[in-house]
């Protein structure tokens, strides 16, 4: 459970201003079709996240328990600094023709690669390799990305005005450098 709920808190506070959350502003603006852009989240971020947290469980398999433990620290004291540098949605990443694949298809297509190499996709590698609970890693990471998101989608601009963004990145921050901290001073 402990890994579920960390997983989701950290996800949903790590996707506050990221690329993908603004995606998701863009879909929502130029179709004006809720349900699919939601389910074409879903899709992408289980798929996404699926892999990264089997990567993630794999690494425990390779790596000794001592060299995984600095590993992870180092990664999420980076993560935190991340964090602070704020997305921005690159240009070509919504194209103004009529979708190819309709919406869900192209919400699903654009999302899953927005995602990878982002900070919840590395987030998820790192909890599943810190936490043995691959199921509860995934799930939470997608809850997170679906609580950040699909408000997003459904009321547009006025979510993201809600909290000032950096806020949320400096909150993000310290939780991701406490994790560190914990890994790094913290033996199993």
């Amino acid at each position: 459970m402990e890994a579920f709920l960390i997983s989701t808190g950290i996800v949903a506070l790590a996707e506050m201003g990221d690329k993908t959350q603004l995606l998701a502003l863009v879909l929502a603006a130029r179709f004006r079709k809720p349900w699919p852009i939601v389910a074409g989240i879903f899709v992408a971020t289980i798929a996404n996240h699926a892999m990264a947290g089997a990567l993630g469980a794999w690494l425990t398999t390779l790596i000794s328990p001592q060299t995984l433990r600095w590993i992870l620290g180092a990664s999420f004291l980076a993560m935190a600094g991340w964090m602070l540098i704020p997305d921005k949605l690159d240009d070509d990443s919504a194209d103004a023709s009529l979708p190819r694949f309709g919406v869900f298809g192209t919400t699903a297509m654009l999302f899953f690669l927005a995602e990878m190499g982002d900070k919840t996709q590395i987030a998820t590698v790192m909890l599943a390799a810190r936490y043995d609970a691959w199921f509860g890693v995934v799930a939470g990471t997608t809850l997170g990305m679906m609580l950040a998101n699909v408000p997003v989608v459904w009321l547009g601009a006025r979510v993201t005005r809600l909290v000032p963004l950096r806020v949320v990145h400096v909150v993000s921050a310290l939780i991701f450098a406490g994790l560190g901290l914990a890994a790094l001073l913290i033996k199993a």
